[in-house]
């Protein structure tokens, strides 16, 4: 049973078959239910992303890649309701303890897969909880 949102499953086709894999196996041994927010984005948009300080860099691994066009990373939320209120709130989707227990999983799924991937959780500085991406040195 997979446990990503419907409203992600078209977001897939606009990421690199590697990261599709990551993902489509995530969505079976994820830990709880999760949504694709962004995954390729227009560079207007990471420009927006920059100057609001959201983003440090304008050579996003979101951007298109000149070779396909797709992205080489995406940005998902946890959709739990920890207050149990019957919703889920914006305060919850970016909760940090639900990205640490999402994030054992992810990796999992890319080695299950075969595949690297890099967790913006696991950054030095500016830490970024929802992303995830194909690292550089092996897809360049």
């Amino acid at each position: 049973m997979t446990k990503m949102d419907p409203r992600s499953v078209p977001l897939l086709n606009e990421m690199h078959p590697d990261l599709r894999k990551v993902v489509e196996r995530f969505a079976q041994i994820a830990p709880f239910k999760f949504r694709l927010t962004e995954v390729l984005r227009a560079p207007a948009r990471q420009r927006q992303l920059v100057a609001a300080g959201a983003s440090k860099t304008l050579r996003s691994r979101h951007l298109p890649h000149p070779k396909d066009g797709l992205s080489r990373a995406f940005d998902l939320i946890p959709l739990v309701d920890m207050d149990n209120d019957g919703k889920v709130e914006v305060e919850e989707m970016y909760a940090w303890p639900l990205y640490h227990k999402l994030a054992p999983a992810m990796k999992q799924a890319a080695r299950d897969v075969g595949v690297p991937i890099e967790w913006g959780g696991d950054w030095r500085s500016f830490k970024d909880g929802p992303h995830w991406q194909l690292p550089w040195k092996q897809y360049p």
